[in-house]
């Protein structure tokens, strides 16, 4: 990943779960059909090693269905991808932090990672996370761990794009409930979502 330089802080949204988000699920022939249009921005928001491919983690899972990420090591999940050097994803834990790391494209207890990257025309009326959501922007929704305090995190990009995510773990003592939120991250050129 690219070494760090100057760091904005982004906005963390915490609302409720709304349930006309990521209503239209993205299958693997629809995914295939829309990488193979060869657009080059669509390339580098979804392909091998982004936080957004649907193939992040060695076969389809759609990026707009929460994935339990801190259940798995990293090493191990994205092995095939760091060997050939396609990553730009990591995640790891210290005592205090659960912590996600992830390059971004220029453009129950879930972290949501989404971002537009093409602008809709203005006589499309539709909201864009509300149907073929993936021709307007991206999106990865992660599961947090039981202990995660989502009341305390905290989101910056880098000047060169490069994203962190810091979910602090509940002390000892802390009962700041989690159930029934969403935690949504707005990206940089990207609406707040």
């Amino acid at each position: 990943m690219s070494q760090m330089t100057g760091r904005k802080q982004l906005e963390v949204l915490r609302e409720e779960h709304t349930s006309n988000r990521w209503c239209v699920s993205l299958r693997d022939d629809v995914f295939k059909n829309f990488m193979s249009q060869g657009n080059p921005t669509v390339q580098k928001v979804f392909g091998d090693g982004s936080l957004f491919s649907p193939f992040l983690f060695g076969k389809f899972f759609d990026p707009s269905d929460a994935f339990p990420l801190w259940e798995f090591e990293s090493e191990v999940l994205l092995s095939n991808l760091r060997s050939s050097g396609q990553t730009t994803v990591d995640w790891f834990q210290t005592e205090q932090d659960y912590v996600l790391k992830a390059e971004l494209p220029d453009s129950e207890k879930v972290v949501e990672i989404s971002g537009q990257w093409k602008q809709q025309t203005r006589e499309s009326k539709m909201e864009w996370r509300s149907g073929n959501w993936w021709e307007y922007g991206f999106v990865r929704r992660l599961e947090m761990p039981e202990d995660a305090d989502c009341r305390r995190i905290e989101a910056y990009v880098t000047t060169d794009m490069v994203f962190e995510i810091k979910i602090a773990k509940k002390t000892l003592g802390s009962d700041h409930p989690n159930k029934g939120k969403d935690v949504s991250i707005a990206t940089k050129n990207s609406e707040a979502v």
